[in-house]
């Protein structure tokens, strides 16, 4: 039917009267909510729409979906879409974000940790997630449904996909722990009401919770090791050190901290020593880097014990001339706690060791300190002398470095 004049006399713009390349351009800038919504507006915009270029796009920014990908499905990218969203749907707005922070992980893990590939378990189903939510009576969150959806956590073996932690005499291994395993820990004690358990050290114990229900001073999906208030009465007073606001939140902060660098591998395993880029110093031929990290495990808030250990770094130049190699003979160590109240430790070596330091040699220890108060730092420096002329002493500075515990409450239970 032709389209009524207007005033003028003169025939009104008509869509079907549009050419398409310029309406198919229009269409390429909408959402793919928008996109659908086109589908019922005409026949014209109905059969643009299903234009299936169009829907690529969409694949790549929602699903991850690559071109090798539709290639092995044998589907257009429009059919792909629908039904991946089928499928994956409630998870939208954040199954791209993690499916791109498990595939940054197990291709930096099939690098560096390959053997921590093969504890990864395969994707669990919905209905698995709804029974489990079932079985505790709370509803989980999408984002945790979602990363469940994509990998089910792992096999309860060491290492651990979480990090580590090893001292003389302490080591702690985290597992992400599977959504059965997870569920069968779920809390509903005083003190940890409505908590799921993420991770489980097999060593300590020791566990990160989240948050079902915004009870006991909790926020809902709040993430958080707990340790016992020594000084309470109630045994189900705790204290929760933060970790996460929400399980995105948590899990891709770590995926970055690990993929960038920013966690040394250790024999074959991620451990969460955190390095300040600015805590390096350099006195002639020698630098001298330092990591630290918070062990909740050890800590406490009532009484105040907050424990950290830290893990330095020397190394000597390659370039440095062979008559430059020299040996560690003693330490000295300036503490100081968020009080300003001052401690001064001096002794032979370090960690009953005398590391003798050559042109391209790293050496690197672990060793720990405790405050009374949330934070502090230390500085200082070691004394070397030169094994070439063993009357030559000079001391290589340590670089001032923070630890700073998370934030912590205090359970209203």
């Amino acid at each position: 039917m032709a389209a009524p004049p207007d005033a003028e006399g003169s025939p009104a713009l008509s869509l079907e009267l549009l050419p398409t390349d310029p309406l198919l351009l229009i269409l390429s800038f909408l959402d793919y909510r928008d996109l659908v919504s086109c589908c019922y507006l005409n026949r014209r915009l109905n059969q643009l729409s299903s234009h299936d270029p169009l829907w690529k796009r969409h694949c790549k920014k929602y699903w991850l979906i690559s071109g090798e990908e539709k290639r092995r499905r044998n589907q257009g990218w429009r059919a792909i879409f629908i039904s991946t969203y089928c499928d994956l749907g409630r998870y939208i707005h954040c199954y791209a974000t993690l499916k791109k922070a498990w595939d940054d992980l197990e291709q930096y893990l099939g690098q560096w940790c390959p053997r921590m590939i093969s504890s990864l378990k395969e994707s669990v189903r919905e209905e698995d997630l709804d029974a489990v939510e079932a079985q505790i009576r709370c509803k989980l969150p999408d984002d945790y449904r979602c990363s469940f959806r994509i990998h089910n956590g792992q096999k309860l073996v060491v290492p651990g996909l979480m990090g580590s932690m090893a001292l003389s005499n302490h080591y702690r291994s985290e597992d992400l722990l599977d959504i059965d395993t997870a569920a069968g820990g779920f809390q509903q004690r005083l003190g940890l009401k409505q908590c799921l358990p993420l991770t489980f050290c097999i060593h300590t114990g020791l566990s990160q919770y989240m948050a079902l229900e915004s009870v006991e001073g909790r926020n809902k999906y709040e993430i958080f090791y707990q340790c016992p208030d020594q000084m309470a009465r109630n045994p189900s007073a705790i204290v929760m050190f933060i970790t996460g606001t929400s399980y995105l939140e948590w899990f891709t902060s770590y995926v970055n901290k690990v993929v960038t660098g920013g966690y040394p591998i250790i024999r074959d395993q991620i451990f969460r020593y955190v390095h300040d880029k600015d805590c390096v110093a350099t006195t002639e031929d020698i630098t001298v880097s330092v990591s630290t990290s918070f062990l909740p495990e050890l800590s406490s808030v009532h009484p105040p014990h907050y424990f950290f250990t830290y893990r330095i770094r020397i190394e000597m130049s390659k370039d440095a001339l062979p008559e430059n190699i020299c040996q560690l003979e003693s330490r000295y160590w300036r503490i100081t706690n968020a009080k300003g109240d001052v401690e001064e430790v001096q002794g032979p070596g370090v960690v009953g060791e005398f590391p003798v330091i050559s042109p391209g040699k790293v050496y690197e220890y672990t060793s720990c300190t405790t405050f009374s108060t949330t934070s502090g730092y230390m500085e200082g420096y070691y004394t070397f002398h030169c094994l070439s002329n063993k009357d030559r002493f000079f001391n290589v500075t340590i670089p001032r470095f923070h630890m700073v515990c998370p934030t912590f409450k205090v359970s209203t239970a």
